[in-house]
């Protein structure tokens, strides 16, 4: 019976059971997609962090995943392997989908979080010879580490419980990222945010400030300021294949848009970058915004 048969994985396993474990930042659960045989859902303190299919790694759940995976896909020619550093483990959704799609990929994860790493690495470990390594460090320490012009992609998604914390969130912190790009390099990372958008407009000019080409996905209903939403911050030292990426988020089954340019300039709107000194953690979202029902 082959490890690489997942029929052979559905007749050996029994019915999957939810797991609960306290971690290091609240209260972690894994509860069984009953749908997809081996698709898990990952929640901390009730708010959805990740959906992981072992079977189909390049099956994505969540839309704003699906933008994250758009930019990837588009960051290189096809199948061409990347050197990635991610922000952010939960379990480990989007390097599990860079190593299916872009074998050969060359990933490191940071996932400050010791705990969510031991649950994830017992009940959904990583295949063999995946090229993923997790490392148990702060966020900003290891971006701050790593080589300069050593990542073709940054992909970052931390939050502590519902909030990005605040030193992730300064101009400091974009100049770290900026230096650890190469030159085509791509900065990815996952926001949230309503109107009035002081947050969303003060990241945007933190990297403003430190690279030439920025980007926003988001879904329509949240870019007018209808609805608290994820948004998809985008930056480069390159230009961004911006039409590529444009089809990809508007074929989806939640269709977003891609502000750049001049409408990205009026959502900044005189923004000032934010320093160190003066970081906090982004919005807290209101009641139900992400949480299970």
């Amino acid at each position: 019976m082959s490890d690489a048969d997942p029929d052979a994985h559905r007749q050996a396993d029994p019915d999957p059971v939810p797991v609960t474990r306290l971690v290091d930042h609240g209260t972690a659960k894994l509860l069984p997609d009953v749908d997809r045989c081996r698709a898990w859902l990952l929640t901390v303190d009730g708010a959805p962090q990740s959906y992981v299919d072992l079977d189909a790694p390049a099956h994505l759940e969540f839309e704003y995943v699906r933008r994250l995976a758009h930019a990837l896909d588009v960051a290189a020619a096809p199948g061409e392997p990347l050197d990635a550093l991610h922000l952010g483990g939960g379990a480990l959704t989007l390097p599990r989908y860079l190593a299916a799609t872009r074998p050969g990929s060359r990933q490191h994860v940071i996932e400050a979080d010791r705990g969510l790493l031991a649950l994830v690495a017992e009940h959904l470990p990583l295949p063999a010879g995946s090229g993923i390594e997790v490392h148990a460090q702060d966020a900003r320490t290891a971006l701050e580490e790593a080589p300069e012009g050593s990542a073709d992609v940054i992909v970052a998604d931390v939050f502590g419980g519902s909030r990005v914390p605040a030193h992730l969130t300064s101009v400091e912190y974009a100049r770290a990222a900026a230096r650890a790009l190469r030159p085509h390099g791509l900065y990815a990372a996952n926001l949230a945010d309503g109107a009035p958008f002081d947050f969303l407009r003060g990241q945007l000019a933190n990297f403003a400030a430190v690279l030439p080409h920025l980007a926003v996905i988001a879904e329509p209903s949240v870019l007018r300021g209808r609805r608290f939403g994820n948004a998809i911050l985008l930056a480069s030292p390159a230009e961004l294949p911006l039409a590529a990426l444009t089809r990809r988020v508007a074929g989806d089954a939640f269709p977003a848009r891609v502000e750049h340019g001049a409408a990205l300039r009026r959502l900044i709107a005189g923004a000032e970058p934010v320093r160190d000194a003066d970081a906090v953690p982004s919005p807290e979202p209101p009641s139900g915004a992400f949480s299970l029902g």
